[in-house]
């Protein structure tokens, strides 16, 4: 729980004497220099969770640094990365990933998927963090809160294989037609809108975590707000949420599998984008994790620490705005825009990080097709920068526009330095080659979500990351109906592939719908690709069990645990 904001109280001097007021200052500063020590000698002879350093051993806990303050903690609204991170700490649903990246039991200990549906078994044991049982009831909340169109979930889209799941999002039906539904406090029964073949990888997602909904109604529309509005299921708790300061867990003593949770915190105890600051705070030993970039990476080397190196699944690209009113709806600007491209130019030039890869396609390398990796079975259409066919598609731009010159391009972007190099530099790339000036709007993660929903930019640099394990975690996201879809790209024929890639139950039959998503992004110039990401990073040598994966909560501390200092290391 957050501590009570305390209330100091004023002394007035009204009718005092000056000699009052020096004897009650006096006094006060004894106190508090009594005080002072006290506490000193108290933090220094405890195991408080709450060290500052990267790794207390005595403690049994580690220190980290968020990049960004967590946007949106309520699980059936958030849509981010960064919420991603915590609340795969401190919540569960019915499965979720293991350390071999595979599905595992999580609440539910059993479950059964047939073409027509699907049903989940509950364990007995799986508790909320104030003692309750976890029920079926929790999870039939919290999806109908999720398809309600007063929550403006933007992952809504995530249920739609549950019957009529998409008409009540869209108002056409009511919630109590809902083709899920609690037999019991320990059985969900799901029945689909239609056939599916990667359900089971979908119900590990946040969407689809449970919420107990008499806590929901006590916060009074706060859920997510604060540490103590939220119920927690999972290995963590949030004990202490001091906004864009620090967020400390603690180990959550009613969580099913204790057993297995070895720390007893994560004190996420800075939220800083600054990787300067970042390196210093563990090169201080005062986080036991950082990632690298280009600007940080020579100074891990000349520290001589060991480098670590991991493929996140993300993929970063330019979108384009195609509303109306934008004149980037315009194909032949687009396509010139795209002619100049040179992902290659980006990453090795530019970026300069170990780890990444040119863009090519929206869908990353490591995918898998049928029978090999979806893009050996599928390669891209092959991209060739050509600037003087692009200054050709430019002017029939201009003319198709009716305009005399083009106004300056707005690209939205964030703060972060290797997103502001990155603006930088196609900045430069169409002033150069086309003569287009585009104008950078830097912005913090929060308000750059808020401008990619609203549609304020004509380009964005944005990125995906997998939210499950299947092609189509990619392959809809410009289907017009996705909220994702940030520029509300609208093509009746990818929206036709999309339906096909998620009805079918045909290997071949989906890939092919994939194969052909891929080859309209690129025709019609909806995005341009940038590069799939490589994180490299280094760790405190006493950490042991960190998870790093593509699906699912990325890092993952949760079942991370403590060595002594390896002999030898400083």
């Amino acid at each position: 729980m957050i501590p009570e904001t305390s209330v100091k109280s004023r002394i007035k001097p009204g009718n005092s004497s000056i000699k009052q007021l020096l004897w009650l200052g006096l006094a006060a500063g004894v106190f508090f220099i009594f005080l002072a020590l006290i506490l000193n000698w108290a933090s220094s002879n405890s195991d408080s969770t709450q060290s500052s350093e990267g790794v207390d051993i005595t403690a049994n806990s580690i220190s980290l640094a968020l990049d960004q303050e967590p946007p949106q903690l309520d699980s059936t609204r958030t849509s981010d990365a960064i919420s991603g991170i915590i609340l795969g700490h401190v919540m569960e649903g019915l499965l979720r990933f293991d350390k071999n990246k595979q599905l595992a039991p999580a609440v539910a200990e059993r479950w059964e998927i047939t073409p027509t549906g699907a049903t989940f078994w509950l364990r007995n044991d799986a508790r909320w963090s104030d003692g309750t049982q976890v029920t079926a009831h929790d999870f039939i909340f919290a999806w109908k809160k999720v398809l309600n169109p007063a929550t403006a979930s933007q992952y809504a889209f995530f249920l739609y294989p549950l019957k009529n799941a998409e008409a009540i999002n869209s108002q056409n039906l009511s919630a109590e037609a809902l083709g899920a539904r609690a037999l019991d406090d320990l059985t969900i029964e799901i029945e689909f809108e239609k056939p599916i073949s990667y359900f089971d990888k979908l119900v590990a997602f946040t969407t689809f975590f449970p919420m107990q909904e008499s806590f929901y109604n006590k916060t009074q529309g706060r859920y997510g707000a604060d540490a103590d509005t939220i119920l927690y299921n999972g290995p963590f708790i949030i004990s202490e949420w001091v906004h864009s300061a620090k967020l400390l867990m603690e180990k959550n003593p009613h969580y099913w599998n204790n057993d297995s949770i070895k720390l007893n915190a994560i004190n996420w105890s800075y939220i800083t984008a600054d990787t300067t600051a970042k390196l210093n705070l563990f090169k201080d030993k005062r986080t036991a994790f950082v990632q690298l970039d280009a600007e940080t990476l020579e100074s891990a080397l000349n520290n001589r620490w060991t480098i670590n190196q991991f493929s996140d699944g993300t993929i970063f690209y330019i979108e384009f705005n195609h509303r109306d009113e934008r004149i980037t709806r315009n194909y032949h600007l687009r396509r010139a825009m795209q002619l100049v491209n040179n992902s290659n130019e980006l990453v090795y030039k530019v970026i300069k990080l170990p780890g990444n890869i040119p863009g090519v396609s929206l869908f990353p390398g490591w995918l898998q097709g049928e029978h090999q990796l979806f893009r050996q079975e599928y390669p891209p259409p092959a991209h060739n920068i050509d600037i003087e066919n692009a200054k050709h598609h430019l002017e029939l731009a201009r003319k198709e526009l009716g305009l005399e010159e083009f106004p300056a391009l707005v690209m939205l972007t964030s703060d972060s330095p290797t997103a502001r190099k990155q603006s930088e530099y196609y900045q430069n790339l169409f002033k150069r080659t086309l003569g287009l000036n585009i104008k950078i709007d830097l912005q913090i993660f929060k308000q750059r979500l808020a401008k990619m929903l609203s549609g304020d930019f004509d380009l964005v640099m944005g990125g995906w990351g997998p939210d499950y394990q299947d092609p189509l975690t990619f392959g809809d996201l410009f289907a017009s109906w996705n909220i994702q879809n940030r520029g509300r790209y609208n093509n009746p024929a990818l929206d036709k592939s999309v339906r096909i890639a998620q009805n079918s139950l045909e290997p071949p039959i989906r890939m092919k719908a994939f194969a052909d998503i891929q080859d309209i992004l690129y025709n019609d110039a909806v995005i341009i690709p940038n590069y799939e990401r490589g994180r490299i990073y280094v760790l405190d040598p006493r950490v042991k069990g960190l998870v790093r994966r593509i699906i699912g909560a990325d890092p993952d501390f949760s079942r991370a645990y403590l060595v002594q200092e390896p002999a030898g290391d400083d």
